[in-house]
């Protein structure tokens, strides 16, 4: 496949409906940007559903294919919310499943959805790469959580951190024919960035990144000319940004063939005039308030997304 018949944005999206929502305490330490939530138990619950629900509207007036599954009651999943974590599916017919830290979200992982996308949905999967033997040895790789993918020129972006393991990162790369860019990036307690997707995201003629986060200049400066040879545009955002979700976006495209980046209200609330003005170059802003769920689990619209690039039958 040719770099020109891979596509960097798309307009199906996977959604997962919550169904036993709350903190994850298993995935507590390694991710600061969770419990702080307000609420508990079936509150909370009843929020998440609500922002949800109010998400996938939005994305449907949008003219976006939002492929929504209902988590299921047993096993407990609370971040099942979050599917980009453990699959990505590629323009060439590859899926892949993805090794992750916390024990209890291992059980996300659904063949029943896999089937019902290619059984209802009509998309083709021709081979599936299995990573998650990685976990049995501590090793994981949370998908475009871990990674920030530019398709079209196979580069991987990824900040090293218990969830992002090298070794895991060079076996994605050599099967799918990636080059891997790893840095360490840590917030301004010195406490490393779980995912490398809330301080990094990519578009097609667009970036957005968290360069404070990241200390080493060499690092630092070859990401930079990375994004910049590949012709995109980069907005910094600050720390500050970042905590509020800020480079937690998507650019995708909208059936009509309008390109949208996709984020919370608390990341739109963040940016400054002149950064919304450089997104709105490229893309027409969306957003929706996401405020439990962003608060209680850690993740916002980037994270509750995973991007369906699987050609159809």
């Amino acid at each position: 496949m040719t770099s020109k018949s891979r596509k960097q944005i798309t307009s199906d999206i996977l959604m997962i409906r919550p169904c036993r929502f709350f903190s994850n305490p298993e995935t507590a330490k390694s991710n600061k940007f969770q419990g702080k939530s307000l609420i508990d138990g079936d509150e909370l619950q009843r929020a998440a559903i609500d922002e949800f629900d109010q998400l996938v509207e939005k994305l449907r007036q949008a003219d976006l294919n939002i492929m929504q599954f209902d988590d299921t009651p047993e096993p407990s999943t609370p971040d099942s919310v979050f599917p980009n974590n453990w699959i990505s599916m590629h323009s060439d017919g590859t899926v892949i499943l993805y090794p992750m830290e916390a024990i209890n979200r291992r059980t996300e992982r659904r063949s029943d959805i896999i089937k019902s996308l290619i059984d209802e949905y009509d998309f083709s999967v021709n081979r599936t790469i299995d990573l998650t033997h990685h976990e049995s040895e501590g090793r994981y790789l949370e998908g475009t959580g871990s990674m920030i993918l530019d398709h079209i020129n196979r580069i991987a972006y990824a900040c090293i951190s218990s969830r992002t393991n090298e070794r895991v990162l060079s076996d994605f790369s050599k099967q799918m024919n990636y080059t891997v860019v790893s840095f360490a990036a840590s917030d301004s307690s010195g406490s490393s960035i779980y995912h490398t997707n809330v301080i990094m995201s990519l578009g097609e003629n667009i970036a957005v990144l968290c360069e404070d986060t990241i200390k080493d200049n060499s690092e630092r400066e070859n990401i930079l000319s990375s994004l910049e040879s590949s012709n995109h545009e980069i907005v910094c955002i600050t720390l500050e940004q970042m905590h509020s979700f800020s480079g937690n976006v998507l650019e995708v495209i909208s059936n009509r063939g309008e390109k949208l980046m996709l984020m919370s209200s608390s990341a739109e609330r963040a940016l400054t005039d002149s950064q919304y003005k450089t997104i709105s170059k490229y893309c027409r802003i969306v957003s929706s308030p996401i405020d439990n769920i962003e608060a209680s689990a850690g993740g916002s619209v980037r994270c509750m997304m995973a991007e369906i690039f699987l050609p159809k039958h």
